[in-house]
């Protein structure tokens, strides 16, 4: 599978997590910012990218706990190529919206991610 078509496949597949936070990123709603999901960066696809701020966000669900050392390896990555990654949990997303924008803006500002969530 070509790596645009396999971008279009995993946008339509986004999960309810992934839709609600599509919907505060979309459209520059987000200071103004310009977001786009389902990125080919290397041979990995990051859920939003912002490439002006060279953010990176990663909406992790329950499947990422088992795969930390995976997930820490692409961050590696990610930031070698001089992006920063942020991490968020589906439970952050869907009980504290708000709170999710505020570390979204904090690491557009300060040039990296305002800590990374702890997983359980």
């Amino acid at each position: 599978m070509h790596r645009t078509d396999r971008a279009r496949a995993l946008r339509q597949a986004d999960n309810l997590t992934e839709d609600r936070l599509w919907a505060m990123l979309r459209g520059r709603r987000l200071d103004g910012l310009k977001f786009r999901r389902q990125v080919p960066i290397v041979r990995y696809y990051a859920d939003f990218v912002c490439m002006e701020a060279r953010l990176v966000i990663e909406a992790d669900g329950p499947s990422h706990r088992q795969s930390e050392a995976y997930d820490q390896a692409r961050t590696e990555v990610l930031e070698g190529l001089g992006y920063q990654v942020l991490r968020i949990t589906n439970e952050q997303v869907l009980a504290d919206p708000s709170g999710v924008a505020l570390a979204i803006r904090a690491a557009v500002a300060t040039g990296r991610p305002a800590g990374h969530p702890h997983r359980p």
